[in-house]
C-alpha cells in the first residue's frame, strides 16, 4: 500500500497537504470562535487582530519548540529549521507562546473580559480547531505516524519504513471528544445556573480546566504509548508539559467547584422574566 500524498501540483505550483490542512483548521477554528463571541453579544471589532497575533505567535512558538525538543536533528541540517511544509510543529509551542500573546491583546482591546471568561469562550474552539488540525495536519505530512506496528490499523506515511500507529486519528478523535465533551458540560452547567435565576451565568473557568486536564493527560500518554522514544528529551519534555497542564487544570477545577458549590448552597432566587443569555452558538 502507498503512503498517503504529502503535496500536489496544480500547474506548476506546488502545494503541500499539511499546510493546506493547517488553514483549514485554523478557519474552522476561527469561524467558530467569532460565533462563540457574537452569541455572547461582545464587540467583535478587534477579533480580527486578536486572531493574526495568535497564529502567528502560535506557529512561531510551535516550530521554535519542535526544534528545540529535536535539536539533535537540526544541528547538523541548521537550513531544515524553515522548512515547515514538511511538518514539525508542537502543540505546547504554540500554547506556550499563542496563550499568553491572547490574554495581551485581550487586556488591551478587551479590559472588560475577565481572563477565565475570555479562556471559556476560546477553549472549545481550540478543540475543534486540534481536532480537524490533526486529521489534515500531521496525518498528510512527512513521518506523521507513530510507532512500527503490525496490527491492523496500522497505515504507511510518507519517510517512515513499515506500517505506523495512525496517531493523528486517534488525536483527532480525542479531541473531537474533548470538543463534544466540553459543550455538553458547558450547556448543563448552564442550564443548572437559569433554574435557579434568569441570567446567571456557568461558573467561569469550569470549560478551562476540563480541557487543561483531559488535554494535557491525554497528549501526555500519547507521546507516552505511541510517539516518543525512550531516553529522547524532546519527548521526555512533552509528557512534562502535559503532566504539567493537567495539574495546573485541577487547580483551576478546585477554585472553581468550590466557588460554585457555594453559590449553590445560597437560596436559589425567583427566575426574573425576559430573555437568557445564550449559552453557546
Amino acid at each position: 500500500m502507498r503512503p498517503i500524498p504529502t503535496a500536489f501540483h496544480i500547474g506548476p505550483l506546488e502545494f503541500h497537504t499539511y499546510g493546506l490542512g493547517l488553514a483549514i483548521a485554523f478557519y474552522v477554528a476561527w469561524r467558530y470562535l467569532v460565533a462563540r463571541v457574537r452569541a455572547r453579544e461582545i464587540r467583535t471589532d478587534h477579533l480580527v487582530e486578536l486572531g493574526i497575533w495568535v497564529v502567528v505567535s502560535s506557529l512561531l512558538g510551535a516550530r521554535l519548540f519542535h526544534v528545540l525538543t529535536h535539536w539533535s536533528t537540526y544541528s547538523s541540517q541548521p537550513f531544515q529549521v524553515l522548512e515547515v511544509w514538511h511538518g514539525g510543529l508542537a502543540s505546547f509551542g504554540g500554547l506556550i507562546f499563542a496563550v499568553p500573546t491572547a490574554l495581551w491583546v485581550k487586556h488591551k482591546r478587551y479590559p472588560e473580559l475577565g481572563i477565565l471568561e475570555g479562556l471559556d469562550i476560546a477553549v472549545p474552539a481550540l478543540a475543534l480547531g486540534w481536532a480537524v488540525g490533526r486529521l489534515l495536519g500531521p496525518q498528510l505530512m512527512v513521518a506523521g505516524g507513530g510507532h512500527a506496528t503490525t496490527s491492523w490499523i496500522g497505515m504507511y506515511y510518507q519517510g517512515q519504513v513499515g506500517k505506523r500507529i495512525p496517531v493523528p486519528i486517534i488525536q483527532a478523535v480525542e479531541d473531537g471528544a474533548l470538543f463534544f465533551l466540553l459543550i455538553l458540560i458547558e450547556r448543563r452547567l448552564q442550564r443548572a445556573s437559569e433554574a435557579r435565576a434568569s441570567g446567571v451565568s456557568s461558573p467561569t473557568g469550569a470549560l478551562t480546566a476540563i480541557a487543561m486536564v483531559v488535554w494535557g493527560i491525554a497528549r501526555s500518554l500519547d507521546e507516552r504509548l505511541w510517539l516518543g522514544q525512550d531516553g529522547h528529551l524532546g519527548s521526555l519534555l512533552v509528557q512534562i508539559a502535559g503532566v504539567a497542564l493537567a495539574v495546573g487544570g485541577l487547580v483551576i477545577g478546585t477554585v472553581v467547584y468550590r466557588n460554585w458549590r457555594s453559590y449553590l448552597s445560597e437560596p436559589a432566587r425567583p427566575a426574573v422574566p425576559g430573555p437568557t443569555q445564550l449559552a453557546g452558538p
